[in-house]
């Protein structure tokens, strides 16, 4: 059924045939505040100040200020959930993105005309044109520097070479046609599309497409070294559906967008031109982000000029709550894959499986289930650790253990610490590396002797057996039976 999944409306319509993993409400809801105040007893999870659960994705159809409009909220904020879309089990869904990330399709044009995202189009020269009233960006918390698209991807190509790239960047609705775009410093291809444009004067025309398939979501996440400069991460959407994803021209500047997106926006990053990120309010914060904490607003960001604004008939906006399992699936699952892709060439068989623990967001600790054969394998397991870190810059923390421990029951992972871990001689520390800015720990006020934010130490956690010891370390043997037979129901 997966398969069939094209735009999200499928998705959604799909996860309707599934009991638990689809809600809807028709009571008028605020996108100021309230909405990711709602979805954080329903189903958020990830970093979510508790309580919060895991729970199913969630549709308004009365949004207040923005009639006609609905919002889907949380469609990747279960792993399960995330494998009904993508399918596959879902311990294997980072072997799903590491096959598709090999064989991708490339893109195409859509032969619709026009294509469903241009249903209606309203211009920056229409009278009245107001893009705050166009799309209902919503605020995760009330003290919010503004109201943020968290789920648009970005399109752009390199104005020289015509290489594109799409990612997902926070984006804050600043005034009726400005738009400011976070860039994280040096982490994304799009932000070296723009400073080279910039260097040249020129502005670097953009789409951003809202409410699309699921496949897009996940697989825009993935980063350098796994996706060079150049590749199109939308090719590995479309190995994953097996059909290349449809692209539309823009209508008013030069660039592509997603043809069945719910929402585009059209505009261009213009050169030399910076506001602060928290213009709205005004309060030095910006959005809360994956580690759970608010951000910081940024003094000086790139800013869109809104040349139009395009939607199918009847749009659904797409939004995420920054610190939920949603963030965790979009950017753990490629982080999965280039850790199984690097580790699985430089070391075949040896690596089971990958897990990026929702505790770190997706992007800062990893467990690594790893399988030593022979007494020469003693030593390959930290030297997998240090192939994560290199497969994902951002990693902060590594944790393995062996083939007997369930890498997604932290509980188990814990009962490994606890058992198989002695700190003194186990913990490997490799300091003043470059991770993430971010981390609120990685910083000079935390550690004077960090030189710069996103500055910090990577940790191994070898929680793994000794080859030599192996047979000292075995688990219970309890009967592999089929309950079933005494359970039926279950």
């Amino acid at each position: 059924m997966a398969g069939k999944i094209r735009d999200l409306r499928s998705a959604l319509d799909h996860l309707k045939t599934i009991p638990g993993q689809y809600a809807e409400t028709a009571v008028a809801i605020d996108p100021i505040g309230e909405l990711s105040g709602l979805y954080r007893y329903v189903g958020a999870g990830g970093t979510v100040r508790r309580p919060t659960k895991e729970g199913p994705a969630l549709v308004c159809t009365n949004v207040k200020g923005h009639p006609g409009a609905r919002i889907a909220i949380g469609l990747l904020a279960s792993r399960g959930r995330v494998a009904h879309l993508l399918g596959a089990e879902p311990d294997r869904l980072g072997f799903l993105l590491n096959e598709a990330l090999d064989h991708p399709i490339a893109p195409v044009l859509a032969k619709a005309s026009p294509p469903h995202c241009q249903e209606v189009v309203y211009k920056a020269t229409d009278p009245g044109f107001d893009v705050r009233r166009l799309i209902p960006a919503s605020t995760n918390t009330l003290i919010d520097g503004g109201p943020y698209i968290t789920m648009g991807l970005a399109y752009a190509k390199d104005v020289e070479t015509g290489e594109t790239d799409v990612t997902i960047h926070r984006l804050c609705v600043q005034t009726q046609d400005e738009i400011t775009m976070f860039f994280t410093p040096g982490a994304r291809h799009i932000g070296a599309m723009r400073e080279k444009a910039e260097r040249l004067g020129k502005p670097l025309p953009v789409s951003i497409s809202i409410g699309v398939d699921p496949a897009i979501e996940v697989t825009a996440c993935f980063e350098p070294p796994a996706t060079p400069f150049g590749f199109d991460e939308l090719g590995i959407a479309g190995a994953i559906r097996r059909e290349a994803v449809e692209l539309a021209d823009c209508l008013t500047v030069d660039a592509r967008c997603i043809a069945n997106a719910e929402y585009v926006i059209e505009g261009e990053l213009l050169p030399d031109h910076y506001v602060r990120e928290d213009r709205v309010q005004k309060n030095g914060n910006a959005m809360p982000e994956f580690p759970g904490y608010v951000g910081p607003a940024c003094p000086a960001c790139p800013v869109i000029k809104v040349r139009a604004v395009t939607t199918r008939r009847n749009p659904i906006m797409r939004t995420c709550i920054g610190p939920s399992e949603e963030h965790v699936s979009m950017a753990g699952i490629p982080t999965e894959a280039s850790i199984l892709g690097m580790v699985e060439r430089a070391m075949p068989g040896r690596l089971v499986n990958c897990y990026a623990h929702p505790s770190g967001g997706g992007k800062y600790m990893a467990i690594l289930q790893f399988r030593k054969s022979r007494p020469s394998d003693e030593g390959r397991q930290r030297q997998a650790a240090l192939l994560a870190f290199s497969a994902f810059s951002e990693l902060k923390n590594v944790i393995l253990v062996d083939e007997d421990v369930d890498i997604f029951d932290t509980n188990d992972v814990l009962w490994a610490m606890n058992t198989r871990f002695q700190g003194d001689v186990d913990t490997i520390f490799i300091p003043g590396v470059r991770c993430h800015p971010l981390d609120p720990s990685e910083r000079t006020e935390y550690n004077p002797m960090i030189r710069d934010t996103g500055i910090g130490c990577k940790t191994i956690f070898d929680c793994t057996v000794p080859y030599g010891l192996k047979e000292n370390f075995v688990r219970a043997p309890f009967m592999e039976l089929d309950p079933k037979k005494w359970l039926p129901g279950d």
